[in-house]
């Protein structure tokens, strides 16, 4: 990209056949009705896999229970064919209960960032390193430049109008006061709003012979994702509100100007460093700031439901991949060949990729036992091997580093080898999801039978919706003690014991019999789980159960509960 090679790269899946199904809109976004009618015609089509990076934008209200929402329906419909569904957590972190993906039968996917980071810094004349973002080569010969800010550079009285200060239009500034020189450019609300762009900052500074730009950001714009763009000159974007401050001061203090304000003289120089290069890290993966967090809800007024949601953490932060050069959705990668993008809706394919090498592998396997290998085999500790970490806001608002919980992601960060072969899954049917459907307090049956077109009474009585055979164990209102069953299947080609652990915070006891177990291939044993409330805190508790295989199989469950008297 602009005559820079940047590494290579392969999708998780490089021979999937992929279909495109045209249901949103820039801008305006689309309808649910849309979004079902090509679920039902991918499933017609005979897909594989589904996967979604899209989302409702709240709860729904229509039904009683989110599970019943017209998006999460035809989902289960997709499921009962066989389909594996991923979709994305949603982009509204790092606040809790902001998913946009509900259902046990859908694969939810965190955003992770990976070991690559693109890091760059300024260096001003009076000796000071400014820390910014710009995957850009270095100002030439690795010099200093003169400094001038758009507002020095303006011709006339064209600022009346348009702002100068986004340098978006080259022709409202004197070329012959850039000519070069680096171009200071602020950063306004049109950036976040998508009517300005680096690119356009990075053609301006081009086309006025400019040896390179800055771009500024003067006031702080909370939850604004600034992520570094590749440019074809030295270019830097300063974040740090504080630091953009350094700079104007040392720019101010750098510039003669006449009686009435005009500057005269500009004795401010900078030098931009080599961006184009990642700097990789070690305390990766992490949870991205701006990545959905659980708890998971059950209905619109956002009452806690007894489903561990996000599922699984995937790289979703810098993706490089693939761009169409006629796309309009990012103005900063118009008319280019790839782009790197950041979203939970660039973690998904990660995990729909994932999942088609797993079903190529074992072609008869349902989409939850797909699932299940997925999240037994995840982990829960980064390249440092330290815990996850999750990045979240301070009181202040700067970003700061916190242990992460599964509300952050699930069951972990997606191991892909380990996924191909888990040993044993935990699996479950059309109708243990309708089980579970008829097993929500207050859920109307009709409903359940109206929309599933399956009834409530056929299955199990007394059923409570934690009992459902999924590789988590989320119980949100835990009232003395609970026992719940889990069914593990031997996946693997010989018979395996397994030694039982839990691990578990002090409110809550966890207990797990059998201690061990042998399960012979193909076949299923049940363990049973007791959860025993120690101390009320009003707060969730988080633990695990590992099941260490005598060969070589580890498998994890998450276990959330918050204790009640």
């Amino acid at each position: 990209m602009h005559g820079y090679e940047f590494g290579k790269a392969s999708g998780m899946a490089p021979r999937a056949r992929i279909a495109v199904y045209k249901v949103l809109y820039r801008l305006f976004g689309g309808y649910v009705s849309d979004v079902v009618a090509a679920i039902d015609q991918a499933v017609q089509d005979g897909v594989d896999i589904l996967n979604l990076s899209v989302g409702p934008n709240s709860p729904p209200t229509a039904t009683r229970t989110t599970f019943l929402n017209p998006f999460d329906a035809a989902l289960l419909s997709a499921v009962k064919a066989g389909v594996f569904v991923a979709q994305a957590a949603g982009n509204g972190g790092p606040f809790p209960k902001t998913l946009v993906s509900f259902s046990p039968w859908i694969t939810t996917v965190a955003a992770g960032v990976d070991d690559r980071r693109y890091k760059n810094h300024l260096i001003l004349g009076n000796g000071k390193r400014i820390a910014g973002l710009g995957v850009s080569p270095a100002t030439h010969g690795n010099k200093s430049f003169g400094l001038i800010s758009a507002t020095d550079a303006l011709l006339g009285s064209s600022s009346t109008k348009y702002s100068a200060l986004d340098c978006q239009r080259p022709e409202l500034l004197n070329k012959r006061k850039v000519q070069g020189k680096i171009l200071l450019c602020g950063y306004s609300f049109n950036y976040i709003s998508g009517t300005a762009s680096i690119k356009k900052v990075s053609q301006t500074a081009k086309s006025l012979g400019a040896a390179g730009f800055v771009v500024a950001v003067e006031d702080s714009y909370p939850g604004t994702k600034f992520d570094p763009v590749p440019v074809n000159i030295p270019g830097i974007l300063i974040t740090d509100v504080s630091k953009t401050k350094d700079l104007i001061d040392y720019y101010n203090s750098s510039t003669t100007r006449d009686w009435a304000g005009r500057a005269t003289a500009f004795q401010a120089t900078v030098g931009i460093a080599d961006g184009l290069a990642p700097t990789l890290f070690n305390s990766a993966p992490q949870v991205a700031l701006f990545s959905s967090r659980g708890p998971d809800v059950k209905d619109f007024s956002f009452q806690d439901a007894d489903v561990l949601k996000p599922d699984i953490l995937a790289p979703g932060n810098l993706i490089w991949s693939a761009w169409a050069p006629n796309g309009t959705d990012e103005a900063n990668y118009a008319g280019e060949g790839f782009a790197m993008m950041s979203g939970t809706s660039m973690a998904a394919p990660h995990i729909a990729g994932i999942a088609a090498l797993i079903k190529q592998k074992y072609p008869k396997w349902s989409p939850s036992a797909i699932k299940s290998a997925l999240m037994t085999t995840a982990n829960t500790i980064d390249k440092g091997s330290h815990p996850l970490r999750a990045q979240q806001y301070s009181t202040s608002e700067m970003m700061t580093l916190a242990r992460a919980t599964p509300f952050d992601y699930g069951s972990g960060a997606v191991n892909p080898k380990a996924a191909l072969d888990p040993g044993l899954v935990l699996d479950a049917t059309h109708q243990d999801y309708i089980t579970f459907l008829c097993s929500i307090p207050d859920v109307d049956p009709s409903e359940v039978s109206n929309i599933t077109g399956s009834r409530c009474g056929s299955g199990p009585k007394g059923q409570r919706p934690y009992d459902l055979n999924i590789p988590s164990i989320t119980v949100s209102q835990l009232k003395g003690i609970q026992t719940v069953k889990r069914t593990v299947t031997n996946v693997a080609d010989e018979a395996e014991t397994y030694t039982i652990m839990t691990r578990m915070s002090p409110e809550i006891a966890l207990d797990v019999s059998p201690p061990a177990l042998t399960v012979l291939p193909g076949s299923s044993r049940e363990i049973t789980v007791t959860l025993t409330t120690r101390s009320v805190t009003g707060t969730y508790s988080f633990g695990e159960i590992t099941m260490k295989g005598d060969r070589r199989h580890l498998v994890r469950i998450p276990v959330v509960a918050m204790g009640f008297k």
